[in-house]
């Protein structure tokens, strides 16, 4: 077995982004309600953090331009896509503000609810810490919505999206 080790920095970005990806992580569409109205973004930098008190957090990155308006949220919304799902994780990766095309409605704080997450998570803004080039947001659970049938979940894994095979 070849072993290969490296110091992060500026000039192995792409090696770090690698080796960071043999994570499988999940694939989670979170939306707000901002001044020019529904806004989403799809993220992978989702997890939970306690159950008392119930506290999420995701990271979007600082350079997006949909970072300031999510870090001034007082709600945001965190979905939990399952694997038929990918095109739609895909299509808020791509734009943020295009609810045209997906079923969606206000929850109880407003923020966009859409409709075929495998879970909601509606959250309100508990804390906000930087964290490098992206900011870490931590959530409280404020309600949760989760389907009947939960089936699997979209896996984000080496630079793909899936599913994680039994």
């Amino acid at each position: 077995m070849t072993q290969t080790s490296f110091v992060p920095g500026p000039e192995t970005q792409a090696e770090m982004r690698a080796a960071l990806g043999c994570f499988a992580t999940g694939v989670v569409v979170v939306t707000t309600q901002s001044p020019r109205g529904p806004l989403a973004i799809t993220a992978n930098s989702f997890t939970s953090v306690s159950l008392e008190p119930p506290l999420v957090l995701w990271c979007p990155a600082v350079q997006s331009k949909r970072h300031d308006p999510f870090v001034g949220a007082s709600h945001f919304s965190i979905h939990v896509m399952a694997e038929q799902d990918m095109e739609t994780a895909l299509h808020f990766a791509r734009n943020g503000e295009v609810f045209d095309t997906h079923a969606w409605s206000a929850n109880a704080q407003g923020t966009p609810a859409l409709e075929q997450a495998l879970v909601r998570l509606d959250c309100g803004h508990h804390a906000a810490h930087p964290g490098g080039d992206h900011t870490i947001l931590v959530g409280e659970v404020l309600r949760v919505t989760q389907r009947g049938d939960l089936g699997a979940g979209l896996v984000f894994h080496q630079g793909q999206y899936g599913r994680f095979s039994r």
